[in-house]
């Protein structure tokens, strides 16, 4: 067994995930001696590229693929060289059972409006906007604070200053918010989707699941956009990898950590060598639940995922029975399909006792529509396109070890039978085929992402979602329960999605880290 001593200077960081790198490049910057033990051949845990069909010139963004609640200021300190583009279109959703739906249009509001109208949702073009005024308000409220030590919920509700919106948002289920602001039951289901992206919650949701996940998707920057990263979702993680490199973090790969003590001593497994490494502190990116089992505890409650991603790669972009909307507009934006408020809602009832939902709600973007360097230019000149299909209500219960293969195969034939239903032509004829002659298709459900990278459940947030505040009670007499990345042990801190503030692609978890071991010093 080979043995490394360290000095309390030292930080070692258990997971390689784009947070985890976050951490290093800051913590290395500072001149501590960062060491960061990934499990798999490579960094950027989900927030990965890969070219996912045989012989296909098409890198894809294989699990996370859309960037909002990443800090400006994050990627300003560290000096990331990332882009991000704007989507001019929010969303196209389809009326189930019309040749109309509602496109959502954020560079023609006239436009916009009229599709309200065309399919009778007139009345809530006003709402629409009061709406999104209120969560751009708690976004520029919250949103600056989560870089900073935790306000409490008193504070935090002072910064937002509008009681009745607070309590819409924080303190009522998000259902009610919902209903008493929009009558069209389509446009109810649009603003509902954004509590339920990884969520099992109803609507009217007494545990405040669902109004903590809609918070942090309308939040992010301020404005709540959610946009999509030039070279995908690899490019973000590359570009955090060469920080925390240049900054002097190292980082080994393919190195399973098997057990950390609460005194700073990180075992781990590299090919055939057992290796000790001693820390001043321990930075976890893995989820909560996964650090228990490290540091020989016994793990809460395992976390539950709730959510299926089909990645497709087609010949072009479907037609849509809507004749007069371009699909380029349609697929430019999310793309929701069966996501009507009652359809959720049935969705959620039906998953609750233990079904696949029928039609199965899910929505979809088209990463290559905005940024075509993920395709080859061959490729991107035939037309092809891909496209990503993330279908809600599909609680990670519904699937064993026995039936995994045969669930991965029932929830891909019914997200492709509910994204059928809404197009003027089945999608299956326009898949290309791969160098195998395979059609170009994986599905990744729960199961596929717990296996594939240690997310309990496939929880893609690590577990349950925190307010972006510390409740009043609250203990914050050190640097680490301040920043929101306490454990049990003094010298070992959270740093990736399960921290306080984290879930998303934000970075937020491994900058919050770094900040509570720098003030601790």
């Amino acid at each position: 067994m080979n043995s490394d001593h360290a000095t309390a200077r030292n930080i070692v960081i258990v997971g390689g995930g784009h947070n985890g790198l976050v951490a290093a490049a800051y913590l290395a910057a500072a001149g501590r001696t960062v060491t960061v033990l990934e499990r798999l051949e490579n960094v950027g845990g989900a927030a990965v590229s890969a070219q996912a069909f045989t012989g296909v010139d098409a890198r894809l963004s294989r699990y996370s693929y859309l960037v909002s609640m990443l800090p400006a200021r994050i990627i300003r300190e560290l000096g990331l060289d990332i882009s991000l583009i704007r989507r001019r279109y929010s969303s196209y959703t389809p009326d189930p059972g019309t040749d109309r739906g509602l496109l959502v249009d954020n560079g023609d509001p006239a436009a916009t409006a009229r599709s309200f109208e065309s399919i009778g949702a007139g009345a809530d073009v006003a709402a629409w906007g009061d709406f999104y005024d209120g969560t751009g308000r708690v976004a520029r409220a919250l949103f600056p604070t989560v870089c900073d030590p935790l306000l409490t919920r008193d504070e935090a509700k002072r910064a937002l200053g509008d009681d009745r919106l607070w309590a819409a948002i924080v303190e009522e289920p998000i259902g009610r918010h919902i209903e008493a602001s929009f009558r069209h039951d389509l446009v109810r289901g649009v603003a509902l989707t954004d509590g339920l992206i990884g969520t099992f919650a109803p609507a009217d949701d007494e545990t405040l699941a669902a109004n903590r996940c809609f918070l942090y998707h309308v939040i992010g920057n301020e404005t709540g956009d959610w946009d999509v990263p030039v070279g995908g979702m690899g490019a973000v993680s590359g570009a955090l990898e060469r920080a925390a490199r240049q900054a002097g973090a190292s980082i080994v790969t393919g190195a399973l950590v098997t057990s950390i003590t609460p005194d700073g001593e990180v075992r781990y497994r590299r090919g055939d060598s057992e290796h000790t490494l001693g820390a001043g502190t321990v930075l976890a990116g893995v989820a909560p639940h996964v650090l228990a089992g490290l540091v020989g505890e016994a793990p809460a409650e395992k976390p539950e995922g709730a959510q299926v991603k089909v990645n497709l790669l087609l010949t072009r972009l479907p037609a849509l029975r809507e004749s007069d909307i371009d699909p380029a507009a349609a697929f430019g934006g999310t793309f929701h399909i069966n996501e009507t408020y009652s359809q959720l809602e049935t969705a959620y009832r039906a998953a609750s006792a233990g079904n696949v939902p029928d039609p199965l709600p899910a929505e979809i973007y088209c990463h290559s529509l905005s940024d075509p360097s993920i395709l080859s230019p061959e490729l991107a000149a035939t037309g092809a396109h891909t496209l990503t299909v993330f279908a809600l209500h599909t609680p990670d219960r519904m699937i064993t070890a026995e039936n995994a293969e045969t669930m991965r195969g029932r929830l891909q034939a019914a997200a492709l039978a509910s994204l059928n239903s809404v197009l003027a032509e089945p999608i299956e004829p326009l898949l290309l085929a791969d160098a195998d002659g395979a059609p170009t298709i994986e599905t990744k459900t729960t199961r596929d992402i717990e296996t594939a990278l240690n997310m309990p459940g496939g929880n893609i947030f690590h577990g349950p979602l925190d307010w972006p505040f510390a409740e009043s009670g609250d203990e914050r007499a050190t640097a680490a329960q301040r920043w929101g990345v306490a454990t049990r042990h003094p010298r070992i801190l959270l740093c990736g999605s399960g921290a306080r503030r984290g879930g998303a692609v934000s970075g937020i978890g491994g900058h919050n880290a770094a900040m509570a071991v720098l003030e601790g010093d």
